[in-house]
């Protein structure tokens, strides 16, 4: 089986139309430097918003989406701050003081300690299998909720950050219901079949 991992953040937060967003931004992966982003929207679709057809390909070989666009996306993230441009959505978030995990663990840790804990306190999975057949291991390094933001999507505005009205539902786990910015990384096994990257 194929084990790799992409390091880098994941930033989410609900708005008040029912809008939510899950942002990625991977500085370390096989296929280099990426971003995407996860969207729900209020009538419960799954879209992934992306820069390349080589980012779509690798994202859909986990996760679920009903709607894939590929076009101009500019995502940045220092693990404080994370604004996104693209596809019409203009989207800032800003975290407030960092909580760190400062030392690394083996992936067992990860499944079987760190995974009741990270359910209870945040209401995260840091283990699971998608419905791909594909496992991961989630290993945050520090994570900040966040404390200011704004988007706005085709130039209406959407207002500040809330936590999460459902979940997106594209895998496994749901990012945490309050608003972060969450730097970590994730260990990926794929399925035995054919090579991906």
């Amino acid at each position: 089986m194929q084990l790799i991992r992409i390091k880098g953040s994941i930033s989410s937060a609900g708005f008040a139309q029912g809008n939510r967003f899950v942002v990625g931004n991977w500085e370390h992966s096989p296929i280099g430097p990426f971003g995407d982003v996860m969207w729900g929207t209020p009538e419960g679709q799954r879209i992934l918003l992306v820069g390349s057809q080589v980012v779509a390909d690798f994202v859909t070989s986990i996760y679920d989406f009903d709607d894939v666009r590929i076009g101009d996306l500019k995502i940045k993230s220092d693990g404080h701050e994370t604004t996104v441009k693209g596809f019409g959505l203009n989207l800032r978030l800003s975290g407030g003081v960092a909580r760190m995990i400062p030392f690394p663990r083996p992936l067992l840790f990860t499944r079987f300690v760190e995974r009741p804990l990270a359910n209870a306190l945040m209401g995260v999975e840091t283990f699971g299998t998608s419905s791909r057949g594909v496992s991961e291991w989630y290993q945050a390094r520090q994570w900040r909720w966040v404390t200011s933001g704004h988007a706005a999507l085709d130039g209406n505005n959407l207002g500040s950050p809330i936590p999460f009205s459902q979940p997106i539902n594209v895998g496994f786990s749901e990012p945490p219901e309050k608003p972060s910015i969450v730097s970590l990384q994730v260990a990926i096994k794929f399925p035995p079949g054919p090579k991906r990257l």
